[in-house]
């Protein structure tokens, strides 16, 4: 089972609904997903529980719910998104610094060894692209990519409540110039985007056997297309989520990005215009466009 979030038709009334595995979408009561996750936890119920009754004998929304405009499945506060937990990131990582070719131990290999994940801060919700509308890039950058991640929502005692689908936009170079520019290789406006679906957590038998699809077009024709599989992960997603929630504030509905094993090859950069397909197994396919920095976008 599924949620999203979208908008009615007036283009105001915000309203969470329900996907089944069948691709049928039912409009629930609860306002939001983290009210239908507290309604549960007062009712001593699971999420799962409290959708099937709310939609049992309603009637599905008309049509296909991709069609619907989608808003983020949650209204994040902060987006958070954690670095080097694949063997490719490690590798991607050590290319584009010009690190890893003389033998030397780099720094993203001892994060890769370590015992503590490198976490960082992304994006709040003001810079947080929705689902079909333009993510973008930034204007003093060569080498920008999507980095298609699985991305857990968490409640504040770190608890996964589901998983999500998401796009950590980079700088490669950047990051790879100096790790101390790390924040400006990650954030500006509109770099993140997730959706369009959260699948609830209980729904999801095994996380590490998820497989990830990365496709990017250009002037209407496939110019990357790469996959890869959660099982490919270094870390455990409970312990990612222990490391962020470690003497810190975590708010509800708190995004926990949790590394990218699909690198676009060589020297591949976005353009404006391209578009951006990640799709996760059981999740769905988030889709964004692409502009320019400062391009002029309305919601």
């Amino acid at each position: 089972m599924r949620i999203i979030r979208y908008f009615e038709a007036d283009g105001r009334t915000v309203r969470l609904a329900a996907v089944t595995d069948g691709e049928q979408a039912f409009p629930l009561r609860s306002p939001d997903f983290i009210a239908l996750v507290r309604e549960t936890d007062e009712a001593g119920i699971t999420p799962l529980e409290a959708v099937r009754r709310q939609i049992e004998g309603a009637e599905p929304l008309p049509g296909d719910w991709r069609a619907l405009n989608l808003l983020t499945p949650v209204d994040a506060p902060e987006v958070w998104a954690a670095g080097v937990t694949y063997e490719r990131s490690r590798e991607a990582r050590n290319e584009e610094s010009k690190g890893g070719t003389t033998g030397e131990e780099t720094f993203y290999d001892k994060v890769y060894r370590a015992e503590r994940p490198e976490i960082f801060f992304k994006s709040t919700s003001a810079r947080t692209a929705r689902p079909g509308t333009p993510v973008c890039i930034r204007g003093d950058s060569d080498w920008q990519v999507p980095e298609p991640e699985l991305g857990i929502v968490l409640d504040g005692r770190g608890r996964i409540l589901g998983y999500t689908v998401g796009n950590d936009m980079s700088c490669r170079d950047i990051e790879g110039e100096n790790p101390l520019y790390l924040p400006q290789a990650k954030i500006w406006r509109r770099s993140c985007s997730f959706g369009p679906a959260i699948r609830l957590a209980e729904t999801v038998p095994n996380p590490y056997d998820l497989t990830i699809t990365c496709r990017i077009y250009r002037d209407g024709r496939l110019a990357v297309e790469e996959s890869a599989n959660t099982g490919q992960l270094r870390r455990k997603l409970d312990e990612l989520a222990s490391y962020l929630a470690r003497d810190n504030v975590v708010f509800d509905g708190t995004v926990l990005l949790t590394g990218t094993c699909i690198v676009p090859p060589d020297r591949f950069t976005l353009r404006p215009g391209d578009r951006i397909e990640i799709g996760i197994s059981g999740i769905g396919t988030l889709v964004n466009p692409v502009a320019a920095a400062d391009a002029s976008i309305s919601e």
